[in-house]
């Protein structure tokens, strides 16, 4: 069937995005090959976009003000502000739940259960935890990190070893979490409801994480005693309070808020003051703006690609490179289509919710036109997302722990095994269950 759009004027449309794409990877490279620490995190991503925005305002050939109309239509989507909104809450929480000394609170408790023995299952299984509950892998790997360090010092484990181990619990808590911003940007470009989608990446997430666990079992070491600190049971609940209302299918604007308002309430039994409250809640805010404003600013750009045709030829062009699986089946050759496009996308930004963001329109309409759910579509966006970025050595969770762990990133990425066997393991159920997307 021929397309129904202008293919000259769709791919024209698509430039944009490119320029975007090209400035900011241009960037990092060119940093990186200057030893800038953190290459591909230089250049702030709302700014990158600022030329692709000016060219798609040249290219549509519209007067000004219908240019602006356009891409504040597309900013303004329904789904773009619900985005937002949740950034802003998620960001709060974090903030809240973590100045109050959650997150000493959860790896401390989860240390002092781990017996000597399954050491590194367990240091995945407390990243996890912990990634589940903040929400953010770097967060994870920035309160982990030197733990997991000085542990690798004193038991011997290699170094690599662990930090893999840690950026792996820390990319599955990521991906799973309902309040981390690659969930956020996975269900609302995708148009689903957070529980779905929870429970959809559930059933691919934990069979990965139970083959993890056994891999890192046989690769412990010999058992050795690791220090823990105390800590206040109470300031745990939080986390478990949130996790609890999203499965249960509350509004997530709800959950966010009682979240918020729970993490002080457990804060203030100890030395937390209500002045700080009020100051965290801010902090969390102004951590999301990077995000908010990338979030809004890709969605006027997406308007400009929609109306143009430009969604529909990428779809049709992806739908052309897997039709010799469709011929098979095509839902598994859209859900592979789904994969490769979010893996692409963030092998060139570096960045997993931005290539959620740029991917999400494009992988809905793949979703549609071979009827696959959104929870299965937002599932695989986020998933193939984080397998990329557990995976990259110019990724920053392996910027970081390499500089933590005084090794090179690469080692951290080629050790992060989790990343791997959740690729392995989703593309599996994806042939294995292909009726039931």
């Amino acid at each position: 069937m021929q397309p129904s759009f202008n293919k000259n004027k769709a791919i024209l449309s698509l430039l944009p995005l490119l320029t975007f794409v090209a400035l900011f990877l241009g960037s990092g490279l060119y940093l990186q090959s200057q030893g800038v620490d953190y290459a591909f995190y230089q250049l702030p991503a709302p700014v990158a976009i600022l030329p692709a925005i000016m060219l798609a305002f040249i290219l549509n050939k519209g007067t000004v003000n219908q240019c602006v109309e356009t891409f504040i239509k597309g900013a303004g989507h329904n789904n773009i502000i619900t985005m937002c909104l949740i950034y802003l809450l998620a960001g709060a929480f974090s903030a809240v739940a973590s100045a109050t000394g959650g997150v000493d609170a959860v790896v401390n408790a989860g240390l002092s259960l781990i017996p000597p023995a399954l050491l590194l299952p367990g240091l995945f299984l407390i990243a996890a935890v912990v990634s589940t509950a903040m929400g953010t892998s770097m967060g994870t790997i920035g309160a982990i990190g030197p733990i997991a360090y000085a542990v690798s010092i004193k038991t011997g484990i290699d170094p690599a070893l662990m930090a893999g181990t840690i950026v792996s619990g820390a990319m599955f808590g990521d991906n799973l979490s309902i309040i981390s911003d690659t969930t956020i940007a996975a269900t609302r470009t995708q148009g689903c409801e957070m529980k779905d989608k929870f429970k959809e990446n559930l059933k691919i997430a934990v069979p990965a994480a139970v083959l993890t666990i056994a891999l890192l079992l046989y690769l412990t070491p010999a058992p050795q005693a690791v220090e823990t600190k105390d800590y206040d049971l109470l300031l745990v609940l939080p986390y478990a309070f949130i996790l609890i209302l999203a499965v249960a299918g509350m509004n997530v604007f709800v959950v966010l808020f009682s979240g918020i308002v729970f993490a002080a309430l457990m804060g203030f039994t100890g030395s937390y003051e209500g002045a700080s409250f009020v100051k965290d809640i801010y902090k969390g805010f102004t951590d999301m703006q990077e995000i908010f404003l990338l979030s809004m600013f890709i969605g006027g750009l997406s308007e400009f690609i929609r109306i143009n045709g430009g969604l529909d030829y990428i779809a049709q062009k992806i739908q052309a490179i897997t039709k010799v699986i469709a011929k098979w089946h095509r839902k598994v050759a859209d859900q592979l289509g789904i994969a490769a496009l979010v893996l692409t996308s963030n092998v060139c930004i570096a960045n997993n919710t931005v290539s959620i963001i740029v991917a999400g329109p494009i992988a809905k309409k793949l979703a549609e036109d071979g009827e696959i759910s959104s929870k299965r579509s937002a599932s695989l966006l986020d998933i193939f997302a984080c397998v990329t970025q557990g995976s990259l050595p110019y990724g920053a969770q392996a910027l970081l722990l390499g500089a933590t762990f005084k090794i090179s990133p690469w080692e951290v990425s080629t050790s992060s095994y989790y990343c791997f066997i959740l690729a392995f393991t989703a593309i599996t159920i994806i042939c294995l269950r292909r009726n039931k997307a």
